[in-house]
């Protein structure tokens, strides 16, 4: 008997934080492992990535991880996940090479690393596997097959079907691809981000036309904002420069270094006297094009840096042209859109690519039909997207004839249970949830930390500490309260009074009833002076009671 389940930890009903994973029986195969942005106010939550404990509590049956391109939303969590499970990655050499760094920089020196190229087969233990390379913003991108006895399981990774690119790093291998669906196909799994657009993707993924005026029409200095992962759109904005006879200087370092990445690998090469390094660029320069490369909100912050007058490097002019070629992704619209207001008060000579024209490199609509008649799938499963794009994307193939029986759409942790061949109507469940990343550390998965932030946020905290005799338990020192961000301490000194009357009450309390603890002491302080505070502000503080016992001479 054959069984095939397939469930994610992240990336259904969400945009990033891609995580899918593959039982064929006992092996398991997992597919990205990426992390989003916080929406909102993040109260210093940095990422959001998967919770790891079903893959940790199965680790030994892991048999690899498939990272198939350098985004953040597929790869950004893989360095946390490898801190607590060490199983092989399998990547391409460009994305190999973006992951060392970061390696590198978490002090991560146990991981096992495996480059792949784009169109392979090989097995994993007995196991086949096979790869194809995919159209994306990112060179060295690849699409998945794993083979089980009642057919290939296929992931497509990012991509959109574009005839007109030449560079082997970024080419759809359509005749790997139509091979695999002629070998049969149990389970197809497509993105779902451009789902909702119709047409192809190509040629409205690019936006040489669209800032190709503005070059014409500069006169002095152009700076351009990019994201440093969409290396299609560098490269555009490289040879547009390289068209209009002007110098650049990337001002990035992990745009820099992907560049040289590419270079090293035959990829792409910068024409040789295009560049200059950043310390030798001068701020008196004209006839240069300053690319402002960065990954999410950093990249914002960076040109907001700029726009202050804050920057060591490069300070604007009136005479600048400032092209925005980053449109805000979700959880970064408020900078995006507060980065573009700073630069108005610099220069008049602002112009923001329009997505509506210029698209993200993702499926459209009729790419996506192609992959589904190419890769002639028994089950089709929309993945990587919001519940709305998962729906269309699944419309996609109702319309093209798939009964509503073979389309899959799933939440995060829903399990899909295939066996020998026909999948069963009853669909199990595991724990699913968020982990919170704050700097390098993570949060509880369970978000009371960012609870804690949040009372603090808005409702303030208040302190208050004794000094207790050892021995006697008497209060020899205290009570001292301080309120931060709940009263105006003038206006209500008979609150803070009245606080460090029942701190000092409790403690009286339980030594005359021989029950003192001081953990319990402060536990039963915090509930009472809670309550006591609700009653006279109606707001609920962090309380935070302090108990400081000491030896004291006789």
């Amino acid at each position: 008997m054959s069984k095939v389940r397939f469930f994610a930890l992240g990336g259904l009903d969400e945009d990033g934080k891609n995580m899918f994973v593959v039982e064929n029986n006992e092996d398991i195969f997992v597919i990205e492992c990426g992390m989003k942005y916080p929406d909102g106010d993040s109260l210093g939550v940095e990422m959001i990535i998967p919770d790891f404990q079903y893959l940790k509590e199965n680790s030994e049956r892991i048999k690899g991880v498939f990272i198939t391109h350098g985004h953040d939303d597929v790869m950004g969590a893989l360095v946390h996940f490898l801190k607590e499970v060490n199983v092989p990655v399998y990547m391409a050499p460009l994305t190999a090479k973006m992951f060392e760094r970061v390696a590198h920089k978490e002090k991560l020196k146990d991981y096992n690393i495996h480059r792949i190229k784009r169109n392979s087969t090989f097995k994993i233990g007995n196991t086949q596997i096979r790869t194809f390379g995919t159209t994306q913003s990112i060179a060295d991108g690849f699409g998945v097959a794993i083979k089980t006895e009642d057919g290939y399981v296929v992931y497509t990774s990012e991509f959109i079907v574009d005839y007109d690119t030449k560079a082997d790093a970024f080419k759809f291998d359509m005749l790997d691809i139509t091979d695999i669906g002629s070998k049969g196909v149990l389970a197809l799994m497509t993105e779902s981000v451009g789902s909702t657009r119709e047409g192809h993707s190509a040629p409205n993924h690019r936006i040489t036309k669209q800032i190709e005026p503005y070059f014409e029409e500069a006169d002095g200095r152009i700076i351009i904002t990019t994201y440093s992962q969409n290396l299609y759109r560098v490269i555009e904005i490289v040879e547009l420069a390289y068209r209009f006879n002007r110098k650049i200087m990337i001002y990035d370092d992990e745009l820099r270094n992907l560049m040289q990445d590419m270079a090293s690998l035959g990829y792409y090469r910068i024409p040789v006297g295009l560049d200059i390094a950043p310390q030798n660029f001068n701020n008196d320069l004209e006839n240069v094009v300053v690319i402002i490369g960065g990954t999410g909100s950093t990249l914002f912050k960076k040109v907001h840096k700029i726009a202050s007058r804050e920057d060591d490097l490069i300070q604007l002019r009136e005479t600048d042209t400032v092209i925005i070629a980053s449109p805000g992704v979700p959880g970064t619209e408020r900078e995006a859109s507060a980065m573009e207001d700073d630069l108005y008060y610099e220069t008049s000579k602002v112009h923001a690519v329009d997505s509506k024209r210029a698209w993200s490199m993702h499926a459209s609509i009729e790419d996506l039909k192609m992959m589904i008649y190419l890769i002639n799938p028994k089950y089709y499963i929309p993945v990587k997207g919001e519940y709305r794009q998962l729906i269309s994307n699944a419309n996609i193939a109702l319309n093209m004839g798939y009964p509503a029986t073979s389309i899959l759409v799933l939440d995060d942790g829903q399990i899909a249970t295939i066996t020998d061949g026909q999948l069963e109507r009853n669909y199990d469940m595991i724990n699913v949830g968020d982990v919170l990343i704050d700097g390098n550390d993570n949060l509880d998965a369970q978000g009371m930390v960012l609870k804690d932030r949040e009372v603090l946020s808005t409702d303030g905290a208040i302190i208050v500490g004794v000094v207790v005799n050892h021995a006697t338990k008497e209060v020899i020192g205290g009570p001292d309260v301080q309120s931060r961000g709940v009263i105006y301490l003038k206006d209500a000194d008979y609150i803070i009074k009245e606080i460090g009357t029942i701190m000092e009450k409790t403690i009286e309390d339980a030594v005359k009833s021989n029950s003192y603890d001081n953990l319990n002491c402060r536990a039963e302080a915090r509930e009472r002076i809670s309550r006591y505070v609700m009653k006279e502000t109606g707001k609920r503080p962090m309380i935070l009671p302090a108990i400081v016992e000491i030896n004291t001479a006789d």
